[in-house]
């Protein structure tokens, strides 16, 4: 929970990347660079560590270590250093490409990749891979940190992604984004049981008022979204699901499956569900995946959809659910599936 102080006003006159924190009872235990991670997603763990070190994030005004366990109503005090103007240089970095041509390239962008440089990510993101990959044929209406972006997806989300190699293509496949026309196509596992087999949620999003590090549900302020939701498989306490995006708001699948109160394993940001801080220690982020992804080819005008293969530990956990809630009629297996039933939506 964000703290709001009488001088706070003032004080981010000076120091606008400071913010103050109060912990809360489902995140008691947690080590604080994991914390501190969870609330800006953008900015990695490594960055928090480094400047854990420099002093610049206290606990209830003490410096503490990355590797401190958080308690209840502690408060955190963060100051993040302005941002180092850092050339953003190519690097040689696998890419899991779906799709290429001269105007378009669609690659499948694994987890804990952030799209495009920020604070605490001038390397290792998606941009540095497409500059070494593209050369210099990448469009550049977004400026240089962003060359061939015209949409994103979340550091922890894996899934199809599109990179626009001219400004055409970029013009074009923005359109298609703008207009909604463009298939997006995401699968998740959520917290509970869900009730209805399908549904749609509607719900304008926009800065979370108390906590500007989040989204939520602000019909005054926010901008309108709808996600349709389809449930494919129910594993007692946990639902696999598919979602189809109206709009693309940022974090918006994770907002609304939050706000019924059905939020994404993993999901640290906008989950206090406690079969996700409890059973599923080893999960990093929200299990949250852009399966399918169609548009209109900005050149041709054939209108092409590509489907991004879930990634191995999405695959493994449903296996291990798919098991738990049968009380293991099946073994399990380290690769693929064996159950009829969820293979066909892989």
């Amino acid at each position: 929970m964000k703290i709001d102080k009488e001088n706070k006003q003032k004080r981010e006159s000076f120091t606008m990347n400071r913010d103050t924190f109060e912990v809360q009872s489902e995140q008691e235990g947690e080590r604080l660079d994991k914390y501190l991670s969870s609330i800006y997603p953008d900015i990695s763990r490594s960055f928090f560590q480094r400047i854990l070190k420099e002093n610049q994030i206290l606990v209830n005004d003490k410096p503490q270590k990355a590797n401190y366990r958080l308690k209840t109503d502690d408060i955190v005090d963060v100051t993040i250093p302005d941002a180092v103007q850092t050339p953003i240089l190519p690097q040689d970095i696998p890419l899991d490409i779906l799709y290429e041509d001269d105007d378009v390239l669609v690659v499948n962008k694994p987890k804990g990749m952030v799209v495009h440089p920020s604070a605490g990510h001038y390397s290792g993101t998606l941009v540095n891979a497409i500059m070494y990959h593209c050369k210099d044929s990448l469009s550049g209406i977004n400026g240089e940190i962003r060359p061939g972006i015209v949409h994103r997806i979340d550091m922890d989300t894996t899934g199809s992604l599109i990179v626009c190699k001219n400004d055409e293509s970029h013009i074009k496949i923005s359109e298609q984004i703008k207009d909604h026309s463009c298939n997006r196509i995401y699968v998740g596992i959520v917290c509970g049981n869900v009730k209805d087999d399908e549904g749609t949620i509607e719900g304008a999003i926009g800065r979370n008022p108390n906590d500007r590090k989040k989204m939520a549900i602000n019909e005054k302020n926010g901008k309108p979204a709808v996600t349709h939701y389809k449930v494919l498989e129910r594993f007692g306490d946990y639902t696999y699901m598919q979602f189809k995006l109206e709009t693309g708001r940022t974090h918006q699948i994770r907002v609304h499956m939050a706000s019924i109160n059905h939020p994404l394993l993993g999901d640290m940001l906008y989950s206090s569900y406690s079969p996700t801080k409890n059973r599923f220690k080893g999960l990093e982020g929200q299990c949250l995946h852009a399966k399918t992804i169609g548009f209109v080819h900005p050149k041709t005008g054939e209108y092409m959809e590509f489907d991004a293969p879930l990634p191995k530990y999405f695959a493994n956990l449903l296996e291990v659910l798919y098991n738990i809630n049968n009380k293991f009629l099946f073994p399990l297996r380290k690769e693929g599936f064996l159950y009829p039933t969820i293979f066909k939506y892989l």
